[in-house]
């Protein structure tokens, strides 16, 4: 409890550095452990999902027969001081056989989810592939039995990695992150911010870059869209405060997008700050960052603007 409020006390003495006109409040939640908690979306007016280990009755870690640790999605309800409670899994229907869910969005009427994943024994591409690629999978609610029928989305190629998808706040445009590699649209940099319009259930139009003013040569992850139509992601360009940092765009009357700009402190901090979401009053959110006084991993906080 200590370590939370130094932490906090420091970062809003840092905001009040940086800008008198906008004082920013960062606070680690209890939620958090020593195991991560990243890969955060809004899910309705009061709900947040996000990404964390499955965790056995002894909480331990749930492994997979790798050896590696199982991660899945949870939904939580967010309270009015901004900690998460009631947290519960997302439902995924068992035949589906996904063993890792690395982070997800779903759409505003709640029927869809996209998930990123990576191929299993069920689904993998029939030749040669990069068991480590990413990609991202779509699936459809049912009730009593949750998310299932499970599709690969169709423009992902196995031979690249597709991951990170987020929704724009009508539901008919995806971003994501890909590597993806030839064409007018080829990535940029190690990942670059894509997106694409959803026609329906199982049609996509043609992914489109986002461009330079977005992309650059070096690392884009995480984007999330809020409801005046602002993007951000974290990316580890040169000339940031260090590892990755959060930045913003403002969406032009044509649709595209501003010069991407870093954001201040405390939002951004000397380690690794690695996403971001915003309600739609554009004061309240929350960051997912591995900054010094957290509880040893990615911690998600909660980030409020006071003027």
């Amino acid at each position: 409890m200590i370590k939370k409020s130094l932490l906090f006390f420091f970062m809003l003495l840092s905001s009040l550095g940086y800008n008198q006109s906008k004082v920013y409040k960062v606070k680690n939640l209890e939620l958090n452990t020593k195991y991560p908690h990243f890969g955060v979306s809004l899910f309705g007016a009061n709900q947040i999902l996000f990404t964390s280990y499955k965790l056995n009755k002894k909480g331990k870690v749930k492994q997979a027969f790798d050896g590696q640790g199982i991660l899945m999605i949870y939904k939580g309800t967010v309270t009015t001081d901004g900690n998460i409670q009631s947290i519960e899994d997302i439902i995924i229907d068992p035949k589906s056989g996904l063993e890792n869910i690395i982070s997800a969005t779903v759409s505003p009427n709640g029927n869809k989810i996209y998930i990123t994943t990576t191929y299993t024994n069920k689904n993998r591409p029939k030749g040669s592939y990069n068991k480590a690629n990413f990609h991202i999978e779509i699936g459809e609610y049912k009730a009593g039995i949750g998310f299932t029928n499970f599709k690969v989305l169709p423009f992902c190629k196995p031979k690249f990695s597709y991951a990170h998808p987020a929704l724009s706040a009508d539901g008919k445009t995806l971003y994501f992150t890909a590597n993806f590699r030839g064409g007018r649209e080829t990535t940029k940099g190690a990942s670059d911010i894509f997106k694409v319009d959803i026609l329906d259930n199982t049609t996509f139009g043609d992914i489109k870059n986002l461009g330079s003013k977005v992309n650059s040569y070096s690392r884009e992850m995480f984007p999330t869209v809020s409801a005046d139509g602002t993007l951000y992601f974290a990316s580890n360009r040169p000339n940031g405060l260090g590892g990755y940092d959060l930045y913003q765009c403002k969406i032009k009357e044509d649709g595209t997008y501003k010069k991407a700009e870093k954001l201040p402190k405390p939002i951004n901090s000397k380690e690794d700050d690695l996403s971001l979401v915003m309600f739609t009053n554009n004061k309240t959110g929350f960051i997912v960052s591995k900054r010094k006084g957290g509880e040893g991993d990615d911690d998600i906080y909660y980030l409020t603007l006071k003027k």
